[in-house]
């Protein structure tokens, strides 16, 4: 770690906090292959993207939108492109293309994006009634079939069973309320990042490998907590980009903390840059030395030597 960063780290437990829990982890586990062409889908309400084989549809290209069945319902969404290395998906994740959008169904999109306003407004006013804690982030009914989705954040559980029973008497619908998490509601609600550039969730992709505070420690950032985390509370979605990169790079250079000998004193390696390839050592003479990285190997016993 750069001795720049010595005083600005926070305590293991803040640290742990930033990180996807394992649920959130295992869920992205997966390999699936296929023989047929695979489609990158997005529904655009949520941001989400989904995995589909053309099925019925035919012929399908990217711009084209479809009906599709999604883990709501039939519902519109966006064809992407074709999916050439689909990364942690199961079988379970791939859905069929039922058939390509169709006049009526963009009219009845149209008609049903105008309610969604007011059905925001009703929500709030329902929730208010019933005195639950809850925030409503979005809402969307399905083009596909008769069905409202409400996506709402919360501290805890909300017991919303009598708000449902209020929700259908006043839309005459199927409706589904959906708890979501902090990064669930980044990628919906969108915004822009310390980068200056939208969220990665919102803009790149939903299907971000789960980050870790080892990510950071390996790109030798800073682990306070507001300059790693992103407005969700979470560890920055682009901390897992160059991860591999770093970690690789690394098996090549020596370890900060480790002690040799060169020009007759006892060196201590307090900072190693991937990037640059140049190491600092520090001598109990009180010499700081920045040497590059080509310089070191290890010797019969598989300890560094500088050269």
């Amino acid at each position: 770690m750069s001795d720049i960063f010595k005083n600005d780290i926070d305590d293991d437990e803040k640290l742990a906090e930033l990180e996807d829990s394992i649920e959130e982890i295992e869920q992205t586990n997966g390999n699936f292959t296929s023989d047929k062409p695979l489609y990158h889908l997005k529904l655009m309400y949520s941001c989400e993207s989904m995995y589909a084989l053309a099925g019925n549809a035919g012929s399908v290209k990217a711009g084209d939108f479809v009906i599709a069945q999604s883990r709501y319902g039939r519902d519109m969404a966006l064809v992407l492109g074709v999916v050439k290395k689909p990364y942690g998906i199961k079988q379970a994740d791939v859905v069929q293309i039922e058939k390509l959008a169709t006049k009526d169904d963009f009219k009845r999109a149209e008609e049903l994006k105008a309610k969604e306003a007011n059905a925001a407004e009703i929500f709030k006013e329902k929730v208010a009634a019933h005195r639950l804690d809850m925030k409503l982030v979005a809402v969307h009914f399905l083009v596909g079939e008769q069905k409202a989705l409400f996506f709402f954040s919360a501290d805890n559980r909300v017991d919303f069973r009598e708000l449902v029973k209020d929700l259908v008497a006043v839309f005459k619908t199927r409706i589904e309320l959906r708890q979501i998490g902090v990064r669930d509601e980044s990628r919906i609600v969108g915004g822009l990042g310390v980068c200056g550039r939208p969220f990665c969730c919102h803009a790149v992709s939903d299907k971000i490998r789960p980050v870790s505070i080892r990510m950071a420690k390996e790109q030798n950032l800073s682990l306070n907590s507001t300059k790693i985390a992103g407005q969700c509370g979470r560890l920055l979605c682009c901390l897992s980009y160059e991860f591999d990169w770093y970690n690789e790079a690394r098996k090549h250079l020596p370890s900060e903390g480790i002690r040799l000998i060169y020009d007759n004193t006892n060196f201590k390696i307090t900072e190693v840059n991937p990037i640059t390839s140049m190491v600092k050592m520090l001598g109990e003479d009180g010499r700081l030395l920045e040497v590059n990285a080509k310089r070191f190997s290890k010797d019969a016993h598989n300890r560094w030597k500088i050269e």
